[in-house]
């Protein structure tokens, strides 16, 4: 156990184990270092966005979570999200996502950085997308989660394809940019996690 007051605040938030440890987290406890308090103050803000449900808040997270393949992570979130009523189709629907995003954004990226090569960009996609067509979460979140892993994993193509399908489902410039910031804050807690 790290013997941090603000880091085992924001276990106790997150439902991690006070027990959890990691070679970052004991760098940072040993310095008493002030990046834990900023840490613990963005999540805390992220995850309290006004635009966003608790529910969406978690859901995000966990996609990121799912994206960066940090197991404890990826169980705090779940579990908070199962909490706000996320139901086991909208949980693996966010693992889904976060798998067919990592797929897709390694394509896309591709075809971005050829983009004189008429070849790779007029060959059809081949690849199957079926968990995109009926979402139990819905279009419009599945869409925010897609720009924000998209986001994280740096794909252009999909970045600016996903904004837009996100405002043609009604959402405003705030609202994305609140999940993108979640997005950027929880990639910063995989990290260190």
């Amino acid at each position: 156990m790290i013997n941090n007051e603000t880091l085992q605040n924001l276990f106790a938030d997150l439902g991690i184990p006070a027990t959890h440890t990691s070679s970052s987290l004991l760098t940072l406890a040993a310095a008493n270092n002030r990046y834990i308090r900023d840490l613990k103050l963005n999540v805390s803000s992220v995850l309290g966005s006004s635009r966003l449900t608790r529910k969406e808040a978690y859901l995000l997270a966990l996609s990121v979570a799912s994206n960066e393949k940090n197991e404890t992570l990826i169980a705090a979130f779940e579990a908070l999200a199962t909490k706000e009523g996320a139901t086991p189709d909208e949980l693996a629907e966010t693992h889904g996502c976060a798998s067919l995003l990592a797929l897709n954004n390694v394509f896309y990226r591709f075809r971005h950085y050829m983009h004189d090569n008429e070849f790779y960009n007029k060959q059809p996609a081949g690849l199957r997308m079926s968990l995109m067509m009926n979402v139990a979460m819905g279009k419009h979140l599945f869409e925010l989660m897609s720009l924000v892993v998209s986001a994280i994993n740096g794909c252009e193509r999909c970045v600016t394809s996903h904004e837009h399908s996100v405002k043609e489902q009604g959402a405003d410039e705030p609202r994305i940019y609140d999940a993108i910031r979640l997005g950027a804050v929880i990639k910063g807690l995989c990290v260190v996690i």
